[in-house]
């Protein structure tokens, strides 16, 4: 590692990388470079990147996609079952005003 990434930091300079990355001083271009640990990247590892299964941007797509058609086919499941119940709710009412209103009450 130390000829890919030059020599690793002093104690002064060693905090320059943040989330547990690795700090290193590149001596042929005089500055400080970072290797970050899983799931961060940026130039100092500030950036927290959330895992995907695949590294692949097409199947990285597909799979959001999928997401999104699945919330959509419960979103649409979710208002019918809604509708349903509604238009049984309101059916049943007025079948039963209906039958109150033709129900002759006894007298006493």
């Amino acid at each position: 590692m130390m000829a890919e990434h030059g020599a690793p930091c002093d104690a002064q300079d060693a905090a320059y990388c943040m989330n547990g990355g690795t700090c290193y001083k590149l001596a042929t271009m005089e500055t400080i470079s970072c290797v970050c640990s899983d799931y961060y990247k940026g130039s100092r590892c500030e950036q927290f990147q959330l895992f995907l299964g695949s590294s692949d941007k097409e199947q990285a797509g597909l799979i959001v996609a999928l997401v999104l058609v699945a919330i959509l086919i419960v979103v649409v499941f979710a208002v019918i079952v809604y509708f349903t119940y509604k238009m049984l709710k309101a059916k049943q009412q007025r079948k039963q005003s209906h039958t109150e209103y033709w129900k002759v009450k006894a007298r006493r």
